[in-house]
């Protein structure tokens, strides 16, 4: 493993998770807005370690792994502890279908490449609007700074919802044709 940049700020996203827990169930009433800043700084090192993986031409195969598991980890987290705090069916729905998707959809690309056919499911724009509209879902609903930026986080992780199907299905329509081929194993 050659220890880049891009790895280095992946690294340093993994980090974050137990000081992002740790911020969240801090007994101060700056704790929101702490939590919330650390997911900011992972969703900035996320943003950072791509655009410099392929400026930098530092893109690894290692980089090509880890960097997808800190996102989902890091996420993942997020939506347990926006459940934990909202202690609400509105939140534990979408929370719970955003996290399936990410296994399914995690899955299902393992498979397509043992398969030869990673590319199929490649990261479309969909997916991305919708990670994009998650993060700052997320990043509102943890920090809630006022009755008002709740609700407008509530619409943005509906739409991130919708947008999460809307890429499932994609995904799962461009595998079809392997995901039904009769084969005998």
């Amino acid at each position: 493993m050659r220890l880049t940049i891009p790895n280095i700020l992946s690294f340093i996203r993994l980090l974050l998770i137990p000081v992002f827990v740790i911020a969240f169930y801090l007994p101060y009433e700056w704790s929101p807005f702490a939590t919330a800043f650390v997911f900011w700084v992972a969703g900035v090192t996320d943003w950072f370690d791509g655009y410099l993986a392929r400026k930098l031409n530092q893109t690894t195969r290692f980089g090509a792994f880890i960097d997808p598991v800190a996102d989902k980890l890091m996420v993942a987290t997020a939506l347990v502890l926006v459940v934990e705090d909202y202690h609400s069916l509105w939140i534990t729905i979408p929370a719970v279908t955003m996290i399936g998707r990410e296994i399914i959809i995690s899955a299902l690309r393992e498979w397509m490449a043992e398969l030869g056919k990673r590319s199929n499911v490649a990261v479309s724009w969909v997916g991305k609007v919708k990670t994009a509209t998650q993060m700052f879902a997320l990043f509102i609903l943890l920090w809630h700074p006022t009755e008002w930026a709740v609700w407008i986080g509530y619409v943005s992780l509906y739409i991130a919802l919708v947008l999460t199907y809307w890429s499932m299905y994609q995904y799962l329509k461009a595998a079809k044709d392997d995901l039904l081929h009769a084969d005998h194993m």
